[in-house]
């Protein structure tokens, strides 16, 4: 019995998209904005998931100090500053904080960033190194680093690593599809809004910093 031929035309046609996927779309989203180097060496916590599945690297480059990129990073979360992302799909349609919220600074090992309304479901804070590094995960299955690394030239490169194991067996691995396919967009856009917000508080900080006068060299009189 013949094959139809638009089996055979559908097959080949989802062939073609797994390939390009493969070889083009998913290199590019692994790695979006980050250096060769940066996707190739390892970071903080690389061990906790040692042999992951999906391992993606990206960075930006903001114009502000570390220490003026860690407060947005500190207060993320639904319910809390938000996510900086597409609001409508990841904090519940409220808008994400565009100001430093002080009674959400103070995070610490072993506290849950919330992806859920009531506040328990999320990511666990695993470690904190600050300025360096904050690292979020479920074990022992995912890791997500933050990164921080100053530049000579006053910028600071923002690099974040989710490593995640998937268990293809488990009714889990529908969530890791989705991150699969759409977490691209997501951090993409975290990554973008959040060099906003440090760099506007990097402007407002340097106009609120008034120029040290020039002191006048004395000479010595003959």
């Amino acid at each position: 019995m013949n094959t139809p031929l638009w089996i055979l035309v559908a097959a080949g046609a989802a062939s073609a998209a797994a390939v390009a996927y493969l070889r083009l779309f998913r290199p590019w989203q692994l790695s979006w904005g980050a250096t060769a180097d940066e996707v190739g060496r390892s970071l903080p916590g690389d061990e906790v998931v040692p042999h992951p599945t999906f391992n993606a690297t990206r960075a930006i480059s903001i114009a502000a100090r570390p220490d003026q990129i860690w407060p947005w990073l500190l207060q993320v979360g639904v319910k809390r500053a938000g996510w900086y992302s597409y609001d409508l799909l990841d904090n519940l349609a409220r808008p994400s904080a565009r100001e430093i919220i002080p009674e959400l600074q103070q995070l610490a090992v072993g506290d849950v960033v919330p992806l859920s309304p009531d506040g328990k479901q999320g990511v666990h804070v695993l470690a904190l190194d600050l300025p360096r590094s904050m690292m979020w995960g479920t074990l022992p299955d995912t890791t997500w680093l933050w990164l921080c690394e100053p530049r000579a030239d006053g910028t600071t490169r923002l690099v974040t690593r989710i490593r995640f194991h998937y268990r293809w067996l488990s009714p889990s691995i529908a969530f890791s599809l989705l991150v699969e396919f759409a977490d691209i967009w997501m951090i993409r856009k975290m990554l973008l809004n959040v060099r906003q917000r440090a760099e506007g508080l990097a402007r407002t900080e340097s106009r609120a910093t008034p120029l040290q006068p020039k002191t006048a060299s004395r000479g010595t009189l003959g």
